[in-house]
């Protein structure tokens, strides 16, 4: 089974900044490497919403405009561990946000899999 563990989450003002991370572990996952990853995040009454996704190599990234130069996501292959910085948080962030693993190395799979972490709580107050 492929282990998705997020950490990182908390309660913020706005303006300030929180470090997500992702930690991949799991008898049946081979190479960290071999899969893209993503952010997704979900707030209260809202449907879960793409917040940026990251290549197996690293070398492919995109964002959501709603996140585009405030957010930066990123991964440790030797670490099996992916990361998003979060800068200039808004209230409108509040969400918590889940990792997921792509079907492959390329951006593109990332809605190819059901592999989903459990969700770490950012709370962004006024």
């Amino acid at each position: 089974q492929v282990q998705l563990v997020e950490s990182g989450g908390g309660l913020v003002q706005a303006g300030g900044s929180l470090r997500l991370s992702c930690a991949a572990s799991g008898r049946a996952f081979s190479a960290f490497s071999m899969y893209s990853m993503g952010w997704f995040r979900q707030a209260p009454g809202k449907e879960r919403e793409f917040v940026a996704g990251i290549g197996g190599s690293g070398d492919s990234i995109y964002y959501a405009d709603s996140v585009k130069g405030r957010f930066t996501i990123s991964r440790d292959n030797a670490k099996n561990t992916m990361y998003l910085q979060m800068n200039s948080l808004k209230p409108e962030d509040t969400a918590v946000y889940y990792c997921r693993r792509g079907a492959g190395p390329g951006i593109g799979t990332i809605s190819f899999s059901e592999y989903w972490g459990q969700g770490t709580q950012v709370t962004v107050s006024s």
